[in-house]
């Protein structure tokens, strides 16, 4: 089991997780039947993920590279002492910045960029070194995605291994 907050993500959790992963638009009808419990125990499950927000979200997920942004690149900042916030002010304007972190480390921010050209790629990485409160940027091009975003994994490497008397949504 997996703690999130004050949920544990059990395997009926994780077996739904994993169904709309698969299957994104199926629906809680075919979910309750493929997890053998009621569609409304689905229904249940699936708002109180939603509620505690190991769901974040519903809508597609987008590849960038496909939408005709190939050019990513990671870019580390350091920041002027006490700007963070002027930093997370400017990153949000810039909207080829894609995600930022707070890191530990010798940089401050982490962030990762799509763009459609490597000209536009210059740029942007320009634009974030023209923030005052950026002192000095580090950026790296991705060449290609040896692991791409995933989740499901760690979920399941924490889950308990099923007993012969499990229900039968637990069972392989």
């Amino acid at each position: 089991m997996t703690e999130t907050g004050s949920h544990v993500i059990d395997d009926l959790d994780l077996a739904l997780l994993s169904s709309l992963h698969a299957h994104p638009r199926i629906g809680d009808m075919e979910l309750s039947r493929v997890a053998k419990v009621a569609r409304a125990t689905v229904q249940s499950r699936l708002r109180r993920l939603q509620d505690i927000g190991v769901i974040a979200s519903w809508g597609p997920e987008v590849d960038a590279a496909s939408a005709g942004f190939p050019v990513q690149a990671f870019v580390t900042l350091e920041i002027a002492q006490g700007a963070l916030e002027d930093v997370a002010a400017d990153l949000a304007s810039i909207p080829q910045v894609l995600e930022a972190y707070v890191t530990t480390g010798s940089a401050d921010v982490l962030c990762k960029v799509a763009t459609a050209s490597h000209a536009e790629l210059q740029t942007t990485l320009l634009r974030l070194n023209g923030s005052p409160a950026v002192v000095r940027s580090t950026s790296v091009v991705t060449l290609s995605v040896l692991v791409a975003p995933r989740i499901l994994p760690l979920l399941a490497s924490s889950a308990p291994p099923s007993s012969g008397r499990a229900p039968a949504y637990r069972r392989p």
